[in-house]
């Protein structure tokens, strides 16, 4: 596990054992410090008392007892979510999850996966999971600026040019929304209240962000499918089933955000 080579004083040495865990694809980082707040965690047999924890490596590191692996090679897998399903671990309401769709919609040897983001109950489409905590939250940050793109159904009375008004932002209930790009699919008629097809590309991703913008528009949104993410799409996957995403093709999209982060920082 490579370490700070140059520790400042008030900064230990290492990463926070969060972060080293969620790396390893144990789970998020907020997961894991609910985790740690549980007595989940123990280094060289005692629980690690707070998040807070620099380590250079995750020897000595334990999760309900049983010692942490070192880390796997990322792996990105799409799976095309069908509605009904709670993009979660677990549900108190006793309604099902992703998980038991990927039971069998995954080969068996499968490390641990998280989701990338969500999709609530009633959104279909493409949903990323990784066993790399790191690539999780690179993707689910706004400031990465990865597109999102949706295709939604909605019942109303809307404009192309309404749509194009949205390129500049909108704030809606105090919330502001940055730049989307959206358009009448071919075929939807204009001007006359009914259904509408309507192709949706966000890169922020805040919560129910496609459908509060176009309630806003007066839309009731019916069908709310997610059809790419990043280079990433959905295409003929079918409903239900899962495809790793190839290790060439990965390296390639993890090799473009580096590289952006470092214009980033650069501008």
């Amino acid at each position: 596990m490579p370490t700070n080579p140059k520790p400042s004083a008030d900064r230990p040495e290492g990463d926070r054992i969060a972060k080293l865990l969620a790396r390893a694809g144990v789970a998020s980082r907020r997961e894991i410090e609910r985790m740690i707040a549980d007595q989940r965690i123990a280094l060289n047999g005692k629980p690690v008392a707070t998040p807070a924890t620099f380590l250079t490596s995750l020897r000595g590191v334990s999760v309900d007892g049983k010692p942490v692996g070192p880390a796997e090679p990322s792996q990105l897998y799409a799976f095309h979510k069908p509605i009904g399903l709670i993009t979660a671990e677990s549900d108190p309401a006793g309604r099902a999850t992703i998980y038991a769709a990927l039971v069998n919609a995954l080969p068996k040897d499968t490390p641990r996966l998280m989701p990338i983001g969500r999709l609530d109950l009633n959104t279909e489409g493409l949903l990323l999971l990784t066993n790399d905590g790191g690539l999780k939250r690179e993707m689910e940050l706004p400031s990465s600026g990865i597109p999102r793109t949706y295709r939604a159904r909605a019942f109303g009375d809307v404009s192309q040019e309404q749509l194009e008004a949205l390129a500049d932002g909108v704030e809606i209930d105090g919330m502001r929304y940055g730049s989307i790009d959206a358009n009448l699919e071919r075929g939807s008629t204009k001007g006359i209240t009914g259904n509408h097809w309507i192709e949706m590309t966000i890169t922020e991703g805040k919560n129910r962000e496609v459908r509060r913008v176009l309630e806003y528009l007066d839309l009731k949104v019916n069908r709310l499918i997610r059809v790419g993410y990043g280079p990433f799409h959905l295409g003929d996957l079918p409903r239900g089933q899962a495809t790793r995403i190839r290790k060439g093709d990965l390296d390639r999209f993890v090799s473009s955000i580096k590289q952006s982060r470092s214009k980033s920082k650069n501008a």
